[in-house]
Protein backbone atom coordinates (compact mmCIF):
# COMPACT_ATOMS: atom_id res chain seq x y z
CA UNK A 1 0.00 0.00 0.00
CA UNK A 2 0.99 3.77 -0.43
CA UNK A 3 0.05 6.23 1.95
CA UNK A 4 0.11 9.84 0.73
CA UNK A 5 0.35 13.21 2.80
CA UNK A 6 -0.74 16.73 1.82
CA UNK A 7 1.01 20.26 3.22
CA UNK A 8 1.26 23.31 2.08
CA UNK A 9 -2.41 24.47 2.41
CA UNK A 10 -2.80 27.53 4.32
CA UNK A 11 -4.71 31.42 3.68
CA UNK A 12 -3.79 33.21 0.65
CA UNK A 13 -4.73 36.61 -0.58
CA UNK A 14 -6.11 36.40 -3.99
CA UNK A 15 -3.12 37.23 -6.84
CA UNK A 16 -0.84 35.07 -4.59
CA UNK A 17 1.04 32.10 -4.68
CA UNK A 18 1.27 28.79 -2.92
CA UNK A 19 2.88 25.59 -3.37
CA UNK A 20 1.23 22.44 -2.37
CA UNK A 21 3.40 19.18 -1.63
CA UNK A 22 2.58 15.60 -1.38
CA UNK A 23 4.50 12.53 0.11
CA UNK A 24 3.89 9.31 -0.55
CA UNK A 25 5.58 6.37 1.54
CA UNK A 26 5.44 2.90 0.77
CA UNK A 27 8.13 0.15 -0.03
CA UNK A 28 10.45 1.63 -3.10
CA UNK A 29 9.15 -1.40 -5.44
CA UNK A 30 5.42 0.19 -4.58
CA UNK A 31 6.40 3.75 -5.30
CA UNK A 32 8.60 3.43 -8.25
CA UNK A 33 5.73 1.12 -9.37
CA UNK A 34 3.18 4.14 -9.32
CA UNK A 35 1.92 4.92 -12.46
CA UNK A 36 0.08 8.65 -12.31
CA UNK A 37 0.00 11.11 -9.48
CA UNK A 38 -2.61 13.80 -9.31
CA UNK A 39 -4.10 16.66 -7.35
CA UNK A 40 -7.82 16.80 -7.15
CA UNK A 41 -9.62 19.27 -5.11
CA UNK A 42 -12.73 20.07 -3.46
CA UNK A 43 -15.30 23.23 -2.94
CA UNK A 44 -17.71 23.03 -0.56
CA UNK A 45 -20.72 21.70 -2.18
CA UNK A 46 -19.17 20.95 -5.04
CA UNK A 47 -17.92 17.19 -6.38
CA UNK A 48 -14.01 16.34 -6.63
CA UNK A 49 -12.48 17.49 -9.47
CA UNK A 50 -9.31 17.04 -11.51
CA UNK A 51 -6.74 19.29 -11.32
CA UNK A 52 -3.40 18.29 -13.04
CA UNK A 53 -2.22 14.78 -13.35
CA UNK A 54 1.97 13.81 -13.85
CA UNK A 55 2.40 10.01 -15.53
CA UNK A 56 5.68 8.47 -14.60
CA UNK A 57 7.05 9.44 -17.11
CA UNK A 58 6.76 12.69 -16.42
CA UNK A 59 3.80 14.03 -19.04
CA UNK A 60 1.39 16.59 -17.04
CA UNK A 61 -1.71 17.54 -17.35
CA UNK A 62 -4.06 20.25 -15.99
CA UNK A 63 -7.61 21.51 -16.17
CA UNK A 64 -8.74 24.24 -18.38
CA UNK A 65 -9.22 26.66 -14.96
CA UNK A 66 -5.95 26.50 -13.80
CA UNK A 67 -3.50 26.11 -17.07
CA UNK A 68 -1.37 28.42 -17.42
CA UNK A 69 -1.39 29.15 -13.26
CA UNK A 70 -1.05 25.56 -11.73
CA UNK A 71 1.76 23.43 -12.34
CA UNK A 72 2.09 19.80 -11.24
CA UNK A 73 5.86 18.31 -10.71
CA UNK A 74 7.96 15.35 -9.12
CA UNK A 75 10.63 15.48 -6.73
CA UNK A 76 13.74 13.98 -8.35
CA UNK A 77 13.10 10.68 -5.19
CA UNK A 78 9.86 9.95 -7.45
CA UNK A 79 7.79 9.91 -3.84
CA UNK A 80 7.12 13.69 -4.16
CA UNK A 81 4.46 15.35 -6.26
CA UNK A 82 4.52 19.55 -6.08
CA UNK A 83 1.52 21.65 -7.30
CA UNK A 84 2.58 25.19 -7.88
CA UNK A 85 -0.74 27.49 -7.82
CA UNK A 86 0.12 31.19 -9.01
CA UNK A 87 -2.58 33.98 -9.40
CA UNK A 88 -4.69 32.45 -7.10
CA UNK A 89 -8.60 33.16 -7.36
CA UNK A 90 -10.84 32.94 -4.91
CA UNK A 91 -12.70 30.16 -7.08
CA UNK A 92 -9.69 27.98 -6.53
CA UNK A 93 -10.64 27.92 -2.22
CA UNK A 94 -11.01 24.07 -1.72
CA UNK A 95 -9.58 20.96 0.19
CA UNK A 96 -6.97 19.80 -2.50
CA UNK A 97 -5.96 15.90 -2.11
CA UNK A 98 -3.05 13.63 -3.41
CA UNK A 99 -3.84 10.71 -5.58
CA UNK A 100 -1.86 8.21 -6.92
CA UNK A 101 -2.30 5.45 -8.69
CA UNK A 102 -0.63 2.18 -8.39
CA UNK A 103 -1.96 -1.45 -10.33
CA UNK A 104 -5.55 0.56 -11.35
CA UNK A 105 -5.98 1.10 -7.31
CA UNK A 106 -6.57 4.54 -6.05
CA UNK A 107 -4.65 5.86 -3.15
CA UNK A 108 -5.65 9.31 -1.79
CA UNK A 109 -4.29 11.69 1.38
CA UNK A 110 -6.24 13.34 3.57
CA UNK A 111 -6.53 16.75 2.08
CA UNK A 112 -4.84 19.86 2.49
CA UNK A 113 -7.30 23.15 3.45
CA UNK A 114 -6.15 26.42 0.63
CA UNK A 115 -8.25 29.79 1.16
CA UNK A 116 -8.16 32.49 -1.51
CA UNK A 117 -9.13 35.43 -0.01
CA UNK A 118 -10.66 38.27 -2.20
Amino acid sequence: QVQLVESGGTLVQAGGSLRLSCLASGSIFEINAIDAMAWYRQAPGKQRELVATITSRGSTNSAESVKGRFTISRGSAKNTVYLQMNSLKPEDTAVYYCNAVLRQVNYWGRGTQVTVSS
